[in-house]
């Protein structure tokens, strides 16, 4: 299968809807609302998340652009619990759900088996997310989130990787599922140990291989370079 082909398909068929705008912090679809339809992003990042009892927010994912969500409630036909929120200004095309499955996705076996190959990715990298969020401790909850957002966003320049996107010590806890007074902590001791540090506004690590030696933890390589 030809993967870039497939994805020119799947560009082609949201191209007849029309575009929408978000700006940085705006709310696609809160979570126990109906969805409007199936948003297919193509400039920015969203994130998906989701509100604890207690009142903390809990990242899921975070979508590129050429993902299109959400499709547990497309396909599935769950009920929306999720909060899908732009964390860039960001532009989506938003097609109707039925014209979705029954034009693209169920009328189109390679579209059908990207989408698949896309939700176990995604289902390995959050049972990956699962295991330290269950097993490890703050440090190695924030090393690992570090290691993610540099695999998943981040551009390598020489023996150094620069994560496009400027993420905020509350936006890393909220995937750490920490405080964030405790990931400020451990940010700064990643800091002082010459792992990472801030420029400007864009967090810099040096060197992923010694990460990944301080996270203790094994990462299969491709959950942390895909979104579902």
């Amino acid at each position: 299968m030809n993967e870039s082909h497939t994805s020119q398909k799947i560009l082609d068929f949201f191209s007849k809807y029309k575009k929408l705008d978000y700006k940085k912090g705006e709310t696609l679809i809160h979570g126990e609302d109906e969805p409007q339809g199936i948003y297919y992003l193509t400039k920015g990042y969203v994130r998906m998340f989701l509100i604890t009892p207690d009142g903390k927010e809990l990242t899921l994912n975070i979508f590129k652009p050429s993902s299109y969500f959400p499709m547990i409630w497309a396909i599935a036909d769950i009920p929306n619990a999720y909060y899908y929120e732009a964390i860039t200004a960001i532009e989506v095309i938003r097609a109707p759900k039925s014209d979705v499955l029954t034009k693209l996705v169920t009328n189109d076996q390679e579209v059908l088996f990207e989408l698949t190959r896309r939700i176990m990715v995604g289902m390995d990298g959050l049972l990956t997310r699962i295991q330290y969020l269950l097993t490890a401790d703050a440090h190695q909850r924030v090393v690992s989130v570090m290691i993610m957002l540099a695999k998943r966003f981040g551009e390598r320049k020489k023996d150094k990787i620069f994560i496009d996107i400027p993420f905020t010590h509350q936006e890393i806890a909220n995937l750490a599922g920490l405080t964030r007074e405790t990931t400020s902590l451990e940010l700064t001791k990643l800091n002082d140990k010459k792992l990472i540090y801030r420029k400007g506004k864009i967090w810099v690590v040096n060197g992923i291989d010694k990460l990944v030696e301080e996270s203790l933890i094994f990462f299969n390589e491709n959950s942390l370079t895909n979104t579902f």
